[in-house]
């Protein structure tokens, strides 16, 4: 280990420098570190890599999971839930599914058990791919609500599959009624261990001696225990980890410190573009370890197996969008959908195109036992599973990610503007929270209104007059008042959130502008 620890430090640096080069030519940068990683194996005297799955599922998971959970708009969320749900669950379940008959038909050796596990390990779409694809065009904000969305859950659905299909094939039997009880356990029960957690955590943070340092440190122990809890007592730990992280997200405002929400976001920021260029690599470094297991089956002929499987998750996914959106119309009518207009024929095709598979399938797959029980027959077919996992990911990063940016550009989606434009949008919070920042000011603080230059000069600076207060001097009232005053702005600010006319990037915006504007009259004298 410590002999090649400059070629570790070597791989960070080669990570942020193909990032670097993966956002100059505007390309999803994990396509250039699958790539890279790939071509590194092949190099002379390079260390052998063996990714642990366990490390994978420990050290990577619980922390990209949370900080996704933290990231992402709960109202969004709850507003997109069926789609959301259907893709996350109903979607993944019909992909297993698919696959497994199609390799129980045209792969030598696969048993519809050994198919269902293929499934459950390649199902779930890679939601940092998609992402990273993202960012280089625009999408109307519901698709990548529903996308970000299907990526908490789409991991947990996955490996319940898994878990479920590896028993099937170690004892030949599948009990419908024993699955279905534990299935309920697993999503019940990881719910409920994230969101008692994430409770005990939240009072943490908001009645212990706390400050921005040891929040931060908190932020980053919460996923792993959530984690290792649910997964002690066979429940879910991805839901834990989600469940969990959405309850302290959503309730940020109310237990954490402006300090301890700014530098939050600065280490995880940080802590989280590390884990992702790992995984990425680790992924392309892995080759040499997977294809030298690959024994009894030609590599033309396991190439093409990988092919087909990718070929039948790309078309599953796209009918199943469609059919989603079909379902959807016919039902507007009897239940309560989140918008009734029809999105056409071009959304469905962009979140069928949103299927790259990454880091959870392989780990999955690694995950797959040597031996089908302690001094038993080694599991069958595990070397293949292993292979063609590798070459979906590989085809579905390069085919989709490569050409999705593209496709966008060519669709060009209508958008629907479920909210106000962004401009508009900010200049009319700026005016309605100015509007009630000098009621509260004149109602609240009258007097002190009177004899205090800083607090006239905030009032003068609310009503355009002047904008600068930096040289006036604050005594510890005024000070005082203006810290509640700033409080005020930002439960205004999160009242405002739970309608529908702004989108929650818009006031979270307008929320650090106050954080830092606390943080800077904190250290004015």
């Amino acid at each position: 280990m410590i002999e090649n620890f400059p070629f570790y430090l070597s791989l960070i640096v080669a990570i942020v420098l193909l990032i670097m080069l993966a956002n100059k030519i505007k390309v999803a940068y994990p396509v250039l570190l699958v790539i890279a990683g790939l071509l590194i194996s092949f190099i002379p005297g390079i260390p052998a890599i063996k990714v642990d799955p366990e490390l994978i599922f420990i050290i990577f998971l619980p922390p990209l999971l949370y900080e996704a959970a933290w990231s992402i708009s709960w109202k969004e969320l709850w507003k997109w839930r069926r789609i959301i749900g259907s893709f996350a669950f109903v979607v993944v379940f019909l992909t297993a599914i698919s696959v497994a008959f199609v390799a129980n038909y045209f792969i030598p050796g696969f048993s519809l058990a050994l198919g269902f596990l293929l499934g459950g390990i390649v199902s779930p779409p890679d939601a940092v791919s998609a992402g990273a694809i993202l960012k280089f065009v625009k999408v109307p904000k519901r698709m990548s609500s529903i996308l970000e969305g299907e990526s908490l859950l789409n991991d947990a659905s996955s490996l319940i599959i898994l878990r479920f299909a590896m028993v099937a094939v170690a004892t030949g039997q599948f009990v419908w009624h024993e699955a279905a009880l534990s299935f309920s356990w697993m999503v019940v029960g990881g719910l409920g261990i994230g969101l008692v957690i994430g409770w005990i955590f939240m009072e943490c943070h908001k009645y212990l001696p706390t400050d921005a340092n040891m929040d931060t440190i908190l932020t980053i122990v919460a996923p792993y225990i959530m984690y290792i809890c649910a997964e002690e007592v066979h429940s879910s730990g991805v839901l834990a980890v989600v469940s969990g992280g959405l309850l302290l997200s959503n309730h940020r405002h109310r237990v954490l410190s402006a300090s301890s929400r700014l530098r939050g976001i600065n280490v995880w920021e940080s802590f989280a573009f590390v884990l992702n260029g790992l995984v990425f690599v680790l992924i392309g470094l892995d080759l040499s370890e997977i294809t030298s297991g690959l024994e009894g089956v030609s590599l033309s002929a396991a190439i093409g197996y990988g092919l087909l499987i990718t070929g039948v998750l790309i078309v599953v996914r796209i009918l199943s969008a469609y059919g989603a959106v079909i379902i959807t119309l016919i039902a507007r009518n009897y239940i309560t959908v989140a918008d009734k207009r029809s999105p056409g024929f071009k959304a469905p095709l962009i979140m069928g195109w949103t299927g790259m598979r990454g880091v959870v399938s392989l780990a999955a797959a690694l995950s797959i036992p040597i031996k089908l029980y302690p001094g038993g027959p080694d599991f069958p077919q595990r070397n293949l599973i292993l292979f063609i996992t590798f070459i979906v990911i590989l085809t579905t990063l390069l085919l989709q990610g490569l050409t999705l940016p593209f496709i966008i550009r060519k669709v060009n989606m209508p958008s629907f503007n479920d909210h106000l434009p962004d401009e508009e949008a900010d200049e009319q919070i700026k005016r309605e929270m100015a509007q009630y920042t000098l009621e509260h000011i004149t109602n609240n603080y009258g007097e002190m209104l009177k004899t205090s230059p800083f607090l006239q000069n905030i009032h003068d600076k609310w009503q355009g007059k002047i904008g600068d207060d930096a040289q006036i001097r604050i005594s510890p009232e005024v000070k005082s008042a203006y810290m509640a005053i700033l409080n005020q702005q930002r439960t205004w600010l999160v009242d405002q959130n739970h309608g529908d006319r702004y989108d929650e990037d818009i006031i979270r915006k307008h929320l650090m502008r106050i954080d830092l504007e606390e943080e800077r009259i904190r250290y004015t004298h």
